[in-house]
């Protein structure tokens, strides 16, 4: 017989699962480009649970494409799926827990050329993944210059940019750190829980950009009304990114 001490507590099986890391990968060259919305056009999309995030009065719908590497899942490698690209549309809520505020991402659409990650993330996640063929270029020297495209009935869909300057971490209180520090993750489905998940990494640097580019029919990854609102940029960056940590996911509502 196990004598369990006082103030010894025994774990639960499913904290235990919800600590272990279900995705462990390297985030590179984040290209983030954000447009301001009407709120209006997102309001419906947001998750029961949580609530549409603000920064100064203003809401933001952001595209961020990037390159995954060293990607393993419950620790293991799964050959010829650890580099690749992902180009993913988003927008912002939170959601406070007693006196914890937790800044978060849902996805609107994510792009990957593996049908096996978007199956797993659609399955697991409910990740509204789409897979299609993708390509980039990238170019890393002082600072980095990064391309990166995705193919839709259109043909290619392409976004890039040339970072200037030093890469500096993003004030306190910042557009930057609004838009950049996000740990959490939420998607919403009529008639399901709402699902939460951790994201873990250190705060990246972040470089200003010139010379960006932005050729692509958005509308198709959100629908026509919203696409229209997403014309010109209000901010634009590239972060150096970092080794990242996605926990399971917990059913929150």
């Amino acid at each position: 017989m196990t004598q369990q001490f006082d103030g010894e507590r025994r774990a639960n099986p499913l904290e235990r699962d919800q600590a272990r890391p279900f995705l462990t990968a390297e985030w590179r060259n984040l290209l983030m480009i954000h447009w301001e919305v009407d709120p209006r056009w997102l309001i419906d999309r947001v998750p029961i649970g949580t609530t549409l995030d603000f920064c100064q009065g203003k809401t933001y719908v952001g595209l961020v494409g990037f390159q995954f590497q060293q990607t393993k899942v419950l620790g293991t490698p799964i050959p010829f799926h650890q580099d690749f690209e992902e180009v993913n549309l988003r927008f912002y809520v939170r959601r406070v827990v007693d006196d914890e505020v937790r800044p978060g991402v849902v996805f609107i659409c994510e792009c990957v050329p593996h049908q096996l990650v978007g199956g797993m993330a659609r399955l697991l996640y409910r990740e509204p993944y789409m897979v299609t063929p993708m390509k980039s270029a990238i170019r890393v020297d002082s600072a980095p210059d990064v391309l990166y495209g995705w193919q839709s009935r259109n043909g290619w869909n392409t976004i890039g940019a040339r970072a200037v300057g030093s890469g500096v971490p993003p004030a306190p209180r910042s557009l930057d750190e609004f838009l950049a520090i996000r740990n959490w993750g939420y998607n919403g489905k009529k008639g399901s829980a709402t699902l939460e998940y951790r994201v873990d990494h250190p705060r990246w640097n972040l470089w200003r950009v010139e010379d960006l580019r932005v050729d692509a029919d958005l509308s198709l990854l959100c629908g026509a009304e919203l696409g229209r609102q997403l014309k010109s940029p209000a901010s634009a960056c590239i972060a150096e990114g970092s080794g990242i940590t996605i926990h399971w996911r917990t059913s929150i509502v």
